[in-house]
């Protein structure tokens, strides 16, 4: 077989298809509202929840239960227990966390949205990274700085968590969910006549926090933007960018500074490889970036 011809066939063997096939989604916390209409709207993939899916099995917010594994392999963890209770071969699920950001120190959080294809083998996750979150906690004494706090967060748009304390709680003093005041008023002054001073924290969960819930959307748009960009050799998804090379010249003395210069994009499948030079449309670094022009 002629070169081209091989080429040919291979595009047509990674060819993936995904219109009309059933993708499992593993939620318990309705999650399928930000995911599954964009599957649907850009891939034409359906989508169903499993009414026996236990997400807390996999890590809580309230560390009443540990992640077992690091953000991206408990999300493989997860897609591989909902299609062990559906009968398809796609599974999507969802992992989140929360950290400080390492430059400006406030809370960050990195969403991904994971695909596992077991039909045409392969993996492939979409992020997204947001400061835009409400992730906080205090320690009061009173309704009034519950309260307050609330507010602070959202409230009741935004649910918060109570509990004794930030670390010890046992799971049956852990209140979840709470968005009303009844419920925040009922919930601080039963802990409160067991101790001084309790917990109270944003509930990160996301059915009760719609910030999160756009930064999942973000991430699903991520997702789907990796399956549409086709690697040009062989035609398999996730064409995507796997260094990014700094030494754009400086637009005064030309020598190389600290700005992207290009990006290399690879196939997962092929290992194919691309440089894209200028992928931020400058081909000269301002001087301020310039360790020789501003030392």
């Amino acid at each position: 077989m002629e070169r081209g011809n091989e080429n040919n066939q291979n595009k047509q063997n990674n060819r993936i298809e995904f219109r009309e096939r059933l993708a499992v989604i593993a939620t318990m916390h309705r999650k399928e509202m930000a995911i599954a209409p964009i599957l649907q709207t850009a891939l034409g993939i359906n989508s169903i929840v499993p009414l026996e899916f236990n997400s807390d099995l996999f890590g809580t917010f309230t560390r009443d239960i540990d992640r077992p594994a690091n953000q991206i392999e408990t999300a493989k963890l997860k897609a591989q227990r909902a299609l062990d209770l559906v009968e398809t071969d796609l599974a999507i699920a969802s992992e989140g966390s929360f950290f400080p950001h390492p430059i400006l120190g406030v809370p960050y959080n990195r969403e991904i949205v994971l695909m596992l294809d077991r039909r045409y083998n392969f993996t492939v996750y979409g992020e997204y990274l947001s400061t835009n979150t409400n992730f906080r906690h205090q320690v009061v004494s009173s309704y009034t700085q519950a309260h307050q706090f609330a507010i602070q967060i959202g409230f009741p748009d935004h649910a918060v968590v109570l509990m004794p304390d930030a670390q010890t709680s046992p799971k049956d003093s852990i209140y979840k969910g709470i968005n009303s005041e009844n419920m925040l008023m009922e919930a601080t002054r039963e802990l409160l006549n067991q101790s001084p001073q309790i917990h109270i924290e944003t509930d990160m969960r996301a059915l009760y926090n719609p910030t999160r819930m756009d930064n999942i959307t973000h991430a699903t748009k991520n997702l789907v933007r990796k399956l549409q960009q086709l690697c040009p050799n062989c035609h398999f998804v996730n064409f995507d960018i796997v260094e990014s090379i700094k030494g754009l010249p400086c637009e005064i003395c030309g020598l190389p500074t600290p700005s992207i210069r290009s990006h290399r994009y690879q196939c997962d499948r092929c290992h194919f490889e691309h440089e894209v030079l200028f992928p931020h449309g400058i081909q000269l670094a301002d001087p301020m970036y310039c360790s020789y022009c501003n030392p």
